[in-house]
């Protein structure tokens, strides 16, 4: 355990322990790129990688959307955290020593608040999985479990409890409980486990369910889903929104399924909690499940990072059918792919694997339909081709290509339902023809001054967006001394002040003010792999710097050796014989010094 005294120490501290690489690591999959890492940004969507993190500077920043910080940020965007609890999560986990003296008073009041309510969710746990296993109150519980095929393992494995009936125990039974053990009553309501009654008193949320803890990113418990044993509506119950549940973000089995989502890179989204139960029962683990609501964009942008395919894997009954068609937007907008698998009538996927095995299930993802192909199929089965009918399905397909984010891929939506319906582009068209790479920005012609620089100064260039540490070294070889283009010399002074006196790292000469075209052309660079940092070339970036220096010595003495030759001239021409003889010695002395002789 490390320890520190003040507030900058606490958090310089952590900061230094903590590997901004493993932290990002465990939500998003990096690949090293030389001497960085980069990966999906888990903040906008996109297709190409274009999220740099650096290992040396400790800090990430993102090409495509802008978004950069340290660790500390990152936690608190991806998380959705307040400063405080991000700097107690990374402490916690780099077992740095967090004093709670050293964090202001509202601070220290924001978490109490937020840790009240994990301790009562934790305490919740407990208190459920003691009523599953009590003789009596757990009986129909463990019942009805067995009944569906779920074995211990597995109770063990999702931290599975129960909320008793009334009539085994009391309508308060968890609820006092939890008053027992020193919870609060307004920190057992705040998350939803108990509801306050009209003339004082409280009694419990869930009754007679079987409980499910649903675990935030970071595996703590945020909130509960029950599923009701016997009769009665609704079938599940979530818990209210809390300050730390948003049931539009977080999906029942991520937690624990994403390693197995990263490995096989694909997500199965079922309906119910007990289908990704029994799917796990049978061996299939990249399964994930949202909280009673339909599937949402947060949802598709978490699946995201994890794997490069989701498959809707939901019933054949009109509400599956119509959940999938509400999710397709957020896959457009998202730039994931989508496809859908729908079973057999009659069937979920908790009875489908029951009665057919893990075989139908694999065969039935291996088969499921394309997004856009769902579509059209679900819509020409409703409406029809007629002519009324086309004129229905293009009005339903409006606002979902006009979800897609990237312009050619709206272009070749349309152009694939187009074909399909037999129609022309235009029935398609709410605004100004939007498609090919016309819509793309690209920089004004003429403006493309680094990609067009000639091939050693390209060099010299490439080289300072990459390794800014060097500028000083090739200041000291003449580097102001020698002709550049005046696209060179712009970014030479845009690094120049950027770094100040200090060295900066590549990232930061986004932060200044550049041309479209040279912001296109830094990220370009930026994003492909070092050309000097291969494996087993360690010591290339320095041979590369050198030689870069003996181009420019080599410059400075022929610009050097031009200029005196055009003052000889003009000394010749004046007549200035005493002048004359001197510059022809400094010529002399200067091609001694190129040529080494």
């Amino acid at each position: 355990m490390v320890f520190a005294t003040t507030r900058e120490q606490i958090k310089n501290l952590v900061k230094d322990s903590a590997d901004i690489v493993q932290v990002v690591g465990e939500y998003v999959e990096l690949k090293r790129a030389g001497a960085r890492y980069s990966g999906l940004c888990p903040f906008h969507a996109e297709k190409t990688p274009s999220f740099s993190v650096n290992p040396q500077g400790q800090f990430y920043h993102c090409f495509g959307c802008g978004e950069s910080g340290d660790v500390f940020s990152f936690v608190m965007k991806y998380h959705r955290m307040e400063f405080p609890e991000a700097l107690k999560m990374l402490a916690q986990k780099y077992s740095v020593e967090l004093p709670e003296a050293q964090l202001s008073e509202a601070e220290q009041v924001h978490l109490r608040q937020r840790d009240l309510l994990y301790a009562a969710n934790e305490a919740a746990v407990a208190a459920y999985q003691h009523c599953l296993r009590h003789p009596k109150l757990g009986k129909s519980a463990r019942a009805y479990l067995g009944e569906r095929g779920v074995p211990l393992e597995i109770i063990d494995r999702y931290r599975l409890g129960f909320a008793p009936d009334p009539g085994e125990a009391s309508w308060s039974y968890v609820t006092d409980q939890l008053l027992a053990k020193g919870l609060t009553a307004e920190a057992l309501e705040t998350a939803g486990l108990a509801v306050r009654k009209n003339r004082g008193g409280y009694y419990d949320r869930f009754r007679s369910r079987i409980m499910f803890p649903i675990t935030d990113m970071t595996g703590r418990v945020v909130a509960f889903g029950g599923r009701i044993i016997g009769e009665g509506k609704p079938k599940y119950m979530n818990s209210p929104e809390s300050p730390i549940f948003d049931k539009s973000r977080l999906l029942f089995g991520l937690y624990q399924h994403r390693e197995a989502i990263r490995q096989q890179r694909r997500s199965l989204v079922v309906e119910g909690n007990f289908d990704l139960l029994l799917l796990a029962v049978h061996g299939i683990d990249n399964v994930v499940a949202p909280l009673g609501t339909a599937l949402s964009r947060s949802h598709i942008h978490s699946l995201r990072g994890y794997g490069d395919e989701v498959v809707l894997l939901f019933d054949a009954d009109a509400a599956g059918l119509k959940a999938a068609m509400r999710s397709i937007p957020f896959f457009l907008v998202e730039q994931v792919e989508g496809r859908v698998a729908i079973l057999p009538a009659g069937h979920d996927p908790d009875s489908y694997v029951r009665a057919e095995g893990p075989e139908a299930i694999a065969l039935l993802v291996a088969g499921a339909r394309p997004l856009a192909e769902f579509v059209y199929d679900t819509l020409v089965h409703e409406h029809g081709l007629t002519l009324a009918g086309k004129n229905r399905i293009i009005g339903e397909l409006k606002p979902l290509i006009s979800e897609a984010a990237d312009p050619d891929q709206r272009a070749l939506m349309i152009a694939h339902f187009c074909e399909k319906l037999g129609v022309s582009p235009g029935y398609f068209q709410t605004g100004p023809v939007v498609s090919g790479k016309k819509t793309m920005q690209e920089p004004p012609a003429g403006q493309s001054g680094l990609a067009s620089l000639p091939n050693q100064e390209k060099d010299l260039v490439d080289f300072l967006i990459l390794y800014p540490e060097f500028l000083g070294d090739l200041k000291g070889a003449g580097l102001d001394r020698i002709a550049l283009q005046p696209a060179a010399i712009r970014l030479i002074h845009l690094l120049e002040l950027v770094s100040g006196n200090a060295a900066c790292q590549p990232e930061q000469l986004l932060s200044a003010s550049l041309e479209a075209d040279e912001r296109k052309y830094i990220v370009e660079l930026l994003t492909r792999e070092p050309p000097y940092e291969r494996e087993g070339k360690n010591d290339s970036v320095r041979q590369m710097c050198d030689a870069l220096i003996a181009w420019l010595k080599s410059s400075v003495q022929k610009r050097t050796g031009a200029d005196l030759l055009q003052q000889i001239q003009e000394a010749g021409r004046l007549g200035n014989t005493e002048l004359l003889m001197k510059l022809i010695r400094q010529k002399q002395e200067t091609e001694k010094k190129r040529t080494g002789l």
